[in-house]
């Protein structure tokens, strides 16, 4: 079998080298922002998602060879360990394969065939099956033991099967062909458990369904895992025709039998060996294939769902930042009142407070005029609002404020604030805003995320910031290795500003730990700014190994040497340094200067250390010192008047802020306080694969209202505005989008009660439906 690195070298499709030495790097404790951008020369350049690959592969794989190790010397301890087992369990590549080795040598309590062994029925069941013209009840006659329980015909011979049942069960061979015949014809039947129909509304989608097991998306595949978790929905995996007959032989018992050259040609003993597949399949094999295939159907939807989720939450993290702008941050609410912060550019609160514009206590002009006083005193030139409970009834608050006071020149926005309560509650919160209420914490929170969301973000739990699909019915160890990985990129890819950068953000500084951060916070608390990134050694605990890891992502605005404003790493200065001197200028005088800078052959400054791939960056980033990655910032304006569902009409075209990407479609905030579903068909007039090639999470987006279904709270939306709200968008589907609005039922869509949901839009909606989100 071939090596760990040649395995991912030929998955990559990259070279060995490149893998070998990128694994050394993290094996020494390197991170991938720090190897992607500052090691090029050394992986050939690989990019930080080919390294994120590489790594979770490494991961894998080393699994795989412990658990193989493992295998072997259990094997070898048990003396069954023979030079053809050997070579086959080193050529296993998958952990299923290993395990189907492993079995047959597998410590495992006494099973009846151990029993049987036991009784010496194992010659028997030899006999029978080697020659099935003996007849099974004379031959019988010369195995009783009725010491050993075995007294009569029937117990002899029920031995005699469990002995071959086990036999055939253990065969790995036969286990990986059956497996994957029953992936390749197999179909997922789903019913609803009796009695659970009207609490288990939520699932109905799923109620009578059918669909071929090898092609269930992700989305749907955990939504009836969860309805199944929930007593809801059961399950089982069919071949062919929906019903399960269990008169009739299972075809798989036909691949057993074959397997095993079974066959019935009337021998005294074929009958009886019949019984044995068909009990092997049966007894044995059916419910562990289809409890393999169901973990992989799990395992693969898990994947997709924590793809989608990272992939949503880099967005999210990567929106544009309004700035370092005063900032007014209102928590909405209606009983308990609208909690307010002020912020200044830094994010420092400045004051704070409630006002109770709502029902019950109605104190509109008094709320205005406290906003006013709020803003004319600090100068402000941002309001975010949350998005939550009261959202659009506080935003038409700002807006009066705003005819109302003109001068003030104000921008309104509305802000996701998933997760504001969590991080407001949280440890780091109390330390940060120590004399601030928790609502009022929530506050300070939703205005810092529109100052600099990957700022804000970070101090909170990734899985918590509410761009997920079926989170938390994913493994939660590989969802956290994901998401951590996401924001440690995002971080690193923006850069850090050393001298404001919080705790948490310092933290998923390549190489930084929460110790070591806490450390440069204390630091800066104790002797000041930085003034250079060298001072980052007079750090506890941050040592030269540390500081090569990290120096590069952290930023002194107005250093003494203006290089440590920029992504140049320390150790790169000197070719900073040798592109000025050749030109008889200084570093900071070539910096910004566009037109220099692109007249220089990179080749002309390539050393014995740095190569090519270096000096090309060093030369974009003098382009263009410090820049920020992130989008120009923008928001949506939520149509005036529309605040609720039963305030949409189809037709309408609004504006909104794209929420969540998934599989089928995109979730869109319109400003009635329930997300719209923009179905993949209705993204675009051309085809669309994966919707994130069109829209991503914090998009700006127009949508024209298709249909509306209040008692379900659910909006059908399309991005395609030649579109008519109860037209047969089925009849005009974006090229190769016509699968999405059919369901693989065995039921029509009109028996599942959709009512007014018609259209074919609107099926696509509950078929994609977002149960349970």
């Amino acid at each position: 079998m071939n090596s760990i690195s040649q395995r991912i070298a030929e998955e990559l499709g990259v070279r060995e080298q490149q893998v070998n030495a990128t694994v050394a790097m993290l094996d020494e404790g390197a991170s991938v922002p720090f190897i992607a951008r500052y090691r090029k020369e050394v992986t050939g350049s690989l990019d930080d998602s080919q390294l994120r690959t590489l790594e979770e592969r490494l991961r894998y794989l080393r699994e795989l060879e412990d658990r193989r190790g493992a295998i072997l010397k259990s094997i070898d301890e048990q003396g069954k360990l023979t030079d053809e087992l050997r070579a086959s369990i080193s050529a296993a590549d998958t952990k299923n394969r290993l395990e189907d080795l492993y079995l047959p040598y597998k410590p495992k309590r006494r099973t009846k065939a151990q029993i049987a062994r036991e009784a010496g029925l194992e010659p028997l069941a030899d006999a029978l099956y080697d020659d099935p013209t003996q007849d099974p009840e004379t031959t019988t006659a010369g195995y009783l033991n009725a010491e050993a329980g075995i007294d009569d015909t029937k117990a002899a011979l029920d031995g005699a099967r469990y002995i071959l049942m086990e036999r055939f069960a253990e065969d790995a061979e036969l286990l990986g062909a059956l497996r994957n015949f029953v992936w390749q014809d197999g179909q997922l039947k789903v019913t609803v458990v009796a009695g659970k129909e009207t609490e288990g509304a939520k699932f109905r989608d799923y109620f009578d369904h059918v669909e071929p097991l090898k092609k269930v998306p992700s989305h749907r595949a955990l939504a009836i895992l969860r309805g199944r978790n929930e007593g809801v929905l059961t399950f089982s995996i069919v071949m062919g025709d929906a019903e399960d007959d269990r008169r009739q032989p299972h075809p798989a018992e036909q691949r057993i039998a074959a397997h095993w050259n079974i066959r019935d040609n009337g021998r005294a003993a074929d009958k009886w060996l019949s019984e044995v597949v068909r009990w092997t399949w049966r007894v044995k094999l059916s419910t562990q294939i289809e409890t393999d295939l169901m973990a992989q159907v799990r395992e693969a939807a898990e994947a997709e769902a924590i793809n989608v989720f990272a992939a949503n939450l880099k967005d999210l993290l990567l929106l544009a930042p309004a700035g370092p702008r005063p900032t007014l941050g209102l928590d909405p609410g209606l009983r308990t009142g609208v909690k307010v912060a002020v912020i200044d550019g830094t994010g420092e609160v400045l004051d704070h407070g409630a006002i109770f514009p709502h029902a019950p206590q109605n104190q509109w002009d008094r709320s205005i005029a406290q906003l006013a006083a709020w803003c004319q005193k600090f100068k402000i030139e941002l309001v975010a609002i949350g998005n939550g409970t009261a959202s659009r009834e506080t935003e038409k608050l700002v807006a009066d404020l705003t005819k109302r006071y003109p001068e003030l020149k104000l921008a309104r926005i509305v802000v996701n604030e998933s997760g504001a309560s969590i991080y407001s509650a949280s440890e780091f919160a109390s330390r940060e805003l120590p004399d601030l209420d928790v609502t009022i914490r929530g506050a300070v929170s939703i205005a810092r995320r529109l100052q600099d969301p990957l700022a804000e973000l970070v101090k909170i739990e990734p899985k918590s910031i509410g761009v997920g699909q079926y989170q938390h019915d994913v493994s939660q160890v590989q969802l956290s290795r994901s998401l951590d990985a996401v924001v440690e990129d995002c971080v690193n890819g923006v850069g850090v500003d050393l001298n404001t950068a919080s705790v948490p953000l310092l933290a998923r500084v390549s190489g930084l730990s929460q110790t070591i951060a806490q450390n440069i916070v204390d630091f800066r608390s104790q002797n000041g700014v930085f003034k250079s990134r060298k001072q980052l050694l007079k750090v506890a605990r941050l040592g030269e190994r540390t500081f090569e890891q990290a120096a590069g992502f952290l930023r002194i605005a107005s250093a003494e040497n203006p290089l440590d404003g920029s992504s140049v790493h320390p150790e790169a200065y000197g070719v900073a340094e040798a592109i000025a001197k050749r030109n008889n200028r200084k570093v900071e005088n070539i910096m910004g200067d566009t037109s220099f800078l692109r007249s220089l052959n990179p080749q002309d400054y390539v050393t014995e250390q740095f190569g090519l791939p270096t000096v090309k960056d060093i030369i974009a980033e003098l382009e263009k010192p410090g820049r920020d990655p992130r989008p120009e910032f923008r928001f949506a304006s939520f149509e005036e008047g529309v605040e609720t569902l039963s305030d949409l009409k189809p037709g309408m075209v609004l504006e909104g802020s794209v929420t969540n990407v998934t599989n089928f479609g995109a979730f869109v905030d319109i400003g009635v306080h329930q997300d719209g579903l923009v179905h993949i068909s209705a993204l675009s007039n051309t085809f669309v694969k994966d919707p994130r090639e069109v829209v991503k999470a914090g998009d700006i987006v127009k949508v024209k209202v298709m249909e509306v279904d209040i008692p379900r709270k659910r909006i059908a939306l399309s991005m395609r505005m030649d579109d008519q709200p109860g037209a047969d968008t089925s009849a005009k589907p974006a090229k190769g989008n016509d699968r999405a609005g059919k369901r693989s039922s065995s039921k029509p869509q009109g028996s599942q009660g959709q009512g007014a949901m018609a259209g074919a839009l609107a099926q696509a909606l509950a078929s994609a439906r977002k149960d349970g989100r």
